[in-house]
């Protein structure tokens, strides 16, 4: 990336946090980098799920909780690496790529975070049988401690039980 590439990113997130600030709004972002992508896109019509953002306050107040959680797997013999959040770079991308190329899920819109080596499934299936098999698929992938399956049959705003993108 150019200098001029990067003074121009750094202006437009200034601006955005200002704009944020204009309407009265903390500006939030992912400061801690947790993995979030859409796996899957069939279903138009399904609510977007916000993802992992996070106030400048909150940022502060988890961070210490965060540094807790994450170390104690490695404290108690149960992680090889010194913090559980450092696994999730390497499981989001491969929970991608089985979802894509299990062939069973084609026909949802599915959106995954991943948080301590846990899996958040988030979006919308066909079927409450087809959410729980993708519940069951995720649980394969290597070094996914747990999966949180909050994914919704139809496209109803009302039922989905993730927030929502703006």
């Amino acid at each position: 990336m150019t200098s001029a590439q990067h003074r121009v990113l750094v202006t437009l997130g200034m601006v955005a946090c200002l704009a944020q600030a204009a309407w009265g709004q903390a500006p939030r972002t992912n400061a801690f980098n947790d993995p979030f992508v859409q796996v899957t896109s069939a279903i138009a019509a399904c609510p977007v799920p916000e993802g992992p953002l996070y106030t400048e306050a909150e940022v502060r107040e988890l961070a210490h909780v965060r540094s807790q959680h994450g170390g104690s797997c490695h404290r108690v013999g149960r992680c090889r690496l010194s913090n559980s959040y450092l696994y999730d770079a390497e499981i989001i991308p491969r929970v991608q790529r089985y979802v894509r190329e299990e062939g069973r899920f084609d026909d949802t819109s599915v959106w995954v975070l991943g948080e301590r080596r846990l899996v958040t499934l988030m979006g919308c299936v066909q079927s409450a049988e087809q959410a729980l098999a993708l519940e069951k698929a995720v649980e394969l992938v290597d070094d996914v401690m747990g999966v949180i399956n909050l994914l919704q049959v139809g496209t109803e705003r009302s039922a989905a039980r993730y927030p929502l993108a703006r």
